[in-house]
């Protein structure tokens, strides 16, 4: 009995030795190649490490000063909209192209919704979601049905701030008519 023990513990440690030879394979094949080699010169007299630089702020994130609640959110300097949920969430966030009429910073309720129609600069448009105006001017959201989002003329009062027809559509099922828009620099 115990020379055939002694073969199954032989055999075990053959597998094991595989094993760890293979595992230490993969390791070695996906270690970069960079790694152990200096990053820069070193000097042995070199002062406390420097601070790293900060890191950049993901233009994506949601602005700290953007309100409370369910809301959408839609910075004019950025040109960005975050739909944000419960509990502060950031569902869905894009870029927009502003008209030629931007609503002043504050917080505003959507006032009325539209599926299509024609938009003021004549382009068909959809899911239309109005929230002010400025000026006798109607500000508000939507999509070019040809998925453009073009400035519009600099020359003509324009109020839509286009999106995508994906982010249009995403606009349309979150903001309905009451729905907190908050407007930030």
């Amino acid at each position: 009995m115990a020379r055939s023990s002694s073969g199954i513990v032989a055999g075990l440690t053959v597998a094991a030795l595989a094993a760890v030879g293979f595992l230490a394979f993969q390791a070695q094949a996906n270690v970069p190649d960079t790694l152990g080699e200096p990053s820069g010169s070193v000097s042995p007299t070199a002062s406390a490490p420097k601070t790293p630089k900060a890191a950049k702020k993901d233009p994506a994130a949601l602005p700290a000063p953007s309100g409370t609640g369910v809301r959408v959110v839609y910075s004019t300097g950025a040109d960005r909209v975050w739909l944000v949920g419960a509990g502060n969430k950031v569902k869905r966030t894009f870029e927009v192209t502003p008209g030629t009429v931007d609503p002043a910073a504050g917080t505003y309720a959507v006032t009325s919704r539209t599926g299509a129609t024609p938009g003021s600069d004549g382009t068909q448009i959809e899911h239309v979601v109005r929230f002010t105006q400025v000026d006798s001017v109607a500000v508000g959201f939507s999509a070019a049905v040809s998925g453009s989002t073009e400035a519009p003329d600099p020359e003509k009062k324009v109020g839509g701030i286009r999106a995508s027809r994906a982010d249009g559509d995403a606009m349309w099922a979150f903001a309905t008519v009451g729905a907190k828009v908050v407007v930030i620099k």
